[in-house]
C-alpha cells in the first residue's frame, strides 16, 4: 500500500461533521470510495464538498475538525 496526501481545494474552514450534532462523514481508519464525501470546506457561508479522489483507506487527518485551511494545505492522508 502506498499513502497519498490530499490537499484542500480551496480555502475556508474545514469541516469533519455536517452539522455539529452530527458524527463525523469519515474516521482516521474507515474506508473511502471514490466520489464518497470525505469533509466540507465552507467560504462565506457557502459550502463545498470534499470528496476522495480514489478508493482507499483513512489513514489520518492532518487538520482538526473546523480548522481555517489554505489552498493546497494537505487534510488527510489516504492509504490506496
Amino acid at each position: 500500500m502506498s499513502t497519498k496526501t490530499i490537499a484542500a481545494p480551496l480555502p475556508g474552514t474545514f469541516y469533519r461533521r455536517p452539522a455539529p450534532e452530527e458524527p463525523p462523514f469519515k474516521n482516521e481508519g474507515d474506508p473511502v470510495a471514490a466520489g464518497e464525501q470525505v469533509g466540507l470546506i465552507e467560504v462565506m457561508k457557502t459550502f463545498t464538498a470534499v470528496l476522495a479522489e480514489e478508493a482507499g483507506h483513512i489513514r489520518r487527518f492532518l487538520v482538526e475538525n473546523e480548522a481555517p485551511v489554505m489552498a493546497g494545505e494537505p487534510l488527510y492522508e489516504l492509504e490506496i
